[in-house]
C-alpha cells in the first residue's frame, strides 16, 4: 500500500471554460480509507478517474507512494479500480476474470496466479464460483468478483467508483460491512466515491467533500457532522438535513437574540458562549442552522422556545419526523410514541451548543473556531 498526495489538482474540459476539478490538494496516509462524497457534477469522479490514470489533469500533481504519477498511463499505475457496473468480461469465467489482470501486468507463473486467485476467491467467499460466468452471478456475486479482481493484483491503491449503486439496500449493508472487513484486513489504501452521504459517513476513516469541483471540508466523519465549515456542508452531511431559518441578530447586554421570520420566534445566545465570536458578527442578519435531531419537545413554554403547528408526521420506525411551520422546510425527529397529529400545535426548544450561525453572502459558519483549518475551499 502507498502514501497519496495530491497537489493543486485541476481538470477543464471545453477550452477552459468548465472545470471539473479546481485546485484540489489532499494528503491521504498509507493504509486510511478515504471517501469522496458530493453532488451530481461536484469532481469526485473527475478526480478518481486522474488518480487511476484514466484522465489527464490539466494542472497539478499526483504522487503515490514515492513516485510521481501525473503523467504515468494507467496501465503502468499500480492501481486497482472498483467500478459501478462491475465491467467483467462476459465469454470469460470467475476464475479467467480474476486471473487476467495478473495475466496481463505481473511475471507471475501460471501456478503462482492460479494460487493467489483461488486464496483471494476463498477470502470473498466465491471460491465455488470459480468456473461461471458472469451471466450465471447474482449482482452480490459480481461484486465480490469484481472486488477480488482488485484484490488479487495487491496494488498500492484501490478506487471505487460508486460500486454499491446497483444493488438492493440489504445486500448494499452487507457489502458495506465486507468492504469494511477487507480494508481492515489488508489495510488497503482506498479512495472510495460514493452520492451516498450515509455510505460515506459510515464507511471512511476520513470524508472529504466537494462541491462544484473544489473541496469544502475534510475531516473524521462526527467532526464534520458537529462542525460544518459552511453552509453546504451543514446542509448536505446529515438525514434528515440541517434545519435552516433566517434570522435577525440584536445583541442585548451581553446576549445575542436570534429573531426568526416574521417574528415567528426568538432564541438568545448567552454571552459566554457567543463572546469569542462577538467580533465577528458584524451582520444584522443570518442563517440559523440546527439539526432536527436537536430539536426536542419542550416541557413548558418560557423563553428560547418556538411554537409552531404540525403539516405532516412522518413514521420512521423508532422515530418521527415532524414537518413544521417555521420555515419552508422544517424538521423536528421525536420517539415514534410521542402522541402528535398534523395541526397539532407544538412548543419546541434545542441547546445553543447545537446551534449554528451561517453568514448569508459567503456561507461561512461563524461559529466555527477551526473555519480556517478545515477547508481550502474560497469563500
Amino acid at each position: 500500500m502507498a502514501r497519496v498526495t495530491v497537489e493543486s489538482l485541476r481538470r477543464e474540459y471545453d477550452a477552459g471554460s468548465v472545470v471539473a476539478v479546481n485546485d484540489l490538494d489532499l494528503e491521504i496516509e498509507d493504509g486510511e480509507f478515504v471517501t469522496v462524497v458530493g453532488p451530481s457534477g461536484c469532481g469526485k469522479t473527475t478526480t478518481l478517474r486522474m488518480l487511476a490514470g484514466l484522465e489527464k489533469p490539466t494542472s497539478g500533481r499526483i504522487e503515490i507512494g514515492d513516485d510521481d504519477v501525473t503523467d504515468v498511463h494507467a496501465k503502468n499505475r499500480n492501481v486497482a479500480m472498483v467500478f459501478q457496473n462491475y465491467a467483467l468480461y462476459p465469454h470469460k469465467t470467475v476464475f479467467e476474470n480474476m486471473a487476467f489482470g495478473l495475466r496481463m501486468s505481473t511475471d507471475l507463473s501460471e501456478s503462482e496466479r492460479e494460487q493467489r486467485v483461488v486464496d483471494t476467491a476463498e477470502m470473498m467467499d466465491i471460491e465455488d464460483l470459480l468456473e461461471d460466468r458472469p451471466d450465471e452471478l447474482s449482482g452480490g456475486q459480481k461484486q465480490r468478483v469484481a472486488l477480488g479482481r482488485a484484490i488479487v493484483r495487491e496494488p498500492d491503491l484501490f478506487l471505487f467508483d460508486e460500486p454499491l449503486s446497483n444493488l438492493d439496500a440489504k445486500l448494499r449493508t452487507s457489502m458495506r460491512a465486507e468492504i469494511q472487513r477487507l480494508q481492515n484486513e489488508l489495510g488497503i489504501t482506498a479512495v472510495y466515491v460514493t452520492h451516498d452521504q450515509h455510505e460515506a459517513m459510515t464507511m471512511g476513516d476520513r470524508i472529504v467533500i466537494l462541491d462544484g469541483g473544489e473541496l469544502q471540508q475534510q475531516g473524521k466523519p462526527t467532526e464534520v457532522y458537529e462542525n460544518p465549515v459552511n453552509e453546504f456542508v451543514a446542509g448536505f452531511v446529515g438525514s434528515p438535513s440541517m434545519n435552516f431559518v433566517d434570522v435577525a441578530v440584536e445583541p442585548t447586554g451581553d446576549r445575542l437574540r436570534l429573531t426568526g421570520p416574521d417574528g415567528g420566534f426568538e432564541f438568545e445566545l448567552s454571552g459566554a458562549y457567543v463572546g469569542r465570536h462577538r467580533e465577528e458578527l458584524d451582520s444584522s442578519r443570518y442563517t440559523l442552522g440546527i439539526r432536527p435531531e436537536n430539536v426536542r419537545i419542550a416541557d413548558g413554554g418560557g423563553s428560547n422556545t418556538i411554537t409552531a403547528a404540525i403539516d405532516v408526521v412522518e413514521p420512521v420506525g423508532s422515530d418521527n419526523f415532524l414537518h413544521l411551520d417555521v420555515s419552508n422546510e422544517f424538521i423536528a425527529r421525536v420517539d415514534s410514541d410521542v402522541g402528535l397529529e398534523p395541526g397539532d400545535r407544538v412548543t419546541l426548544t434545542f441547546d445553543e451548543s447545537d446551534v449554528h450561525l451561517f453568514d448569508p453572502e459567503t456561507g461561512r459558519n461563524v461559529l466555527d473556531e477551526e473555519v480556517g483549518a478545515r477547508t481550502v475551499a474560497s469563500d
